[in-house]
């Protein structure tokens, strides 16, 4: 709904808008507001400016920004504008409401998050991480590559063209780390890497790295929480 609000909304008032925006910045002498997003398939970040319209305008995905504690000393006045607006003047209809197959909770509220790449290497092996993320009360995720194999549905890829996150915990198991992957969920508060690749860029940026066979791991990974949660 924030999406077509604001494309209608700059295009009635004739400026810039910047869509899906991981960083926002502003330069300090022009006031120009310094919108970063991906692009070129994620293979770059680019930062646009809007130099000669106001307002300034961009989107940005749920969870990309971290939420402000909450002050309860700051107020706002609630203002309820009259739309002269009839069902009859609206041009499309809602004709039906279909309910998507996976009840599953979504991934992007999840606090912890279990993510498999395409070393995962078939839809059978996602099996280990939904026992590990069974154990830690998470849900399982996947990289874009994982999604376009037919893995798992859409609703559960992480990245550029999926959902953005920011759990307490991000377990990327077989992911190389992509930037289209990485701008989905850097934003998380702990990320551990499993990768049997010792230079995957995807250690980079993990909190902690486990460099070896995730075949081996996982289960070994899952043993030992299982074991440690019950003495709890």
């Amino acid at each position: 709904m924030g999406r077509d609000l604001a494309g209608a909304v700059a295009t009635k008032i004739e400026t810039g808008l910047t869509a899906d925006c991981t960083g926002l910045d502003i330069e300090e002498n022009s006031r120009n507001l310094r919108q970063t997003r991906p692009a070129f398939g994620g293979n770059i970040m680019a930062t646009i400016l809007t130099r000669n319209n106001r307002p300034q305008m961009s989107t940005v995905r749920p969870r990309v920004m971290k939420s402000l504690t909450k002050n309860p000393e700051k107020t706002a006045m609630i203002v309820k504008e009259e739309i002269d607006l009839t069902e009859e003047s609206v041009a499309t209809k809602i004709l039906e409401f279909i309910r998507q197959a996976d009840e599953s909770a979504p991934i992007e509220d999840a606090q912890i998050i279990v993510s498999g790449g395409k070393g995962m290497a078939s839809a059978a092996n996602f099996d280990m991480l939904s026992r590990l993320a069974h154990i830690l009360g998470g849900v399982v995720a996947g990289s874009r590559k994982t999604v376009e194999a037919g893995w798992l549905p859409v609703s559960s890829q992480v990245g550029q063209t999926g959902k953005t996150v920011r759990p307490k915990i991000y377990f990327a198991v077989g992911i190389s780390g992509a930037i289209q992957h990485l701008v989905g969920m850097q934003g998380s508060d702990i990320i551990v890497a499993v990768n049997k690749d010792p230079n995957a860029p995807i250690f980079k940026l993990a909190t902690y790295g486990i460099v070896g066979d995730l075949f081996d791991i996982i289960p070994k990974l899952t043993g030992k929480l299982k074991e440690a949660l019950k003495t709890q």
